[in-house]
């Protein structure tokens, strides 16, 4: 049958130049928030938990993230995760409206994942993204847990949802809303793509991790 067939991820058909340039620009983003917070790579390791030589190798374009990794560094940087996406080619953004053709792009090659930020640019008490997830597409291999809370809505696909080392798979038309303390990772373990409005509190004293 056609809807047991792999599809791709549009977004991510794009020259390998297009890619290179985004990790590029990731990277440069990483290491300009990192200087102008006045820190070392080995105080962004001390409170990410990161390795240096990944955060190096992050910040020289030569290592794609997962999503972990950037809400980590998100919170040692102390700037809201939307500072790592791309800026679209776009006028000036409006304060508090964002227009269809004007979203701020995240694009997880190696982890299957594009992020669409939904909430305009700036610091708020919440981000809304579009994420969508290629056929295998995964938030990481590890666990998280912070502070705050996270919701969501399936759109289209399926999602597997790990909640506590439990997994629940949703389907279109699915919700969900979880405090992320608890410990969470997501994944697509399904042949199509799946598309999934998510909705996160933003962390202000989250402790370091140990």
């Amino acid at each position: 049958m056609s809807g047991d067939r792999p599809t791709k991820l549009t977004r991510n058909s794009q020259p390998a130049e297009a890619e290179e340039a985004g990790d590029q620009r990731l990277g440069e983003t990483v290491r300009l928030l990192r200087q102008r917070a006045g820190l070392s790579i080995q105080d962004v390791a001390n409170r990410t938990g990161l390795s240096t030589g990944m955060i190096s190798q992050l910040e020289r374009a030569r290592a794609m993230p997962s999503i972990r990794t950037l809400r980590l560094l998100s919170v040692a940087l102390d700037v809201p995760i939307s500072y790592f996406f791309e800026d679209s080619a776009a006028p000036a953004p409006q304060r508090y409206i964002v227009r269809k053709n004007h979203r701020r792009l995240l694009r997880l090659t190696s982890s299957g994942v594009v992020k669409e930020a939904l909430t305009p640019a700036g610091k708020g008490e919440l981000e809304f993204y579009e994420l969508t997830l290629n056929p295998g597409g995964s938030s990481g291999t590890d666990f998280v847990q912070h502070t705050g809370e996270k919701a969501g809505y399936i759109l289209s696909g399926s999602l597997r949802l790990w909640l506590d080392h439990e997994a629940h798979v949703l389907e279109a038309g699915d919700s969900f809303r979880f405090p992320s303390i608890v410990p969470h990772m997501f994944d697509n373990p399904t042949q199509r793509v799946a598309r999934v409005l998510w909705v996160t509190t933003l962390r202000r004293s989250d402790p370091a991790p140990d």
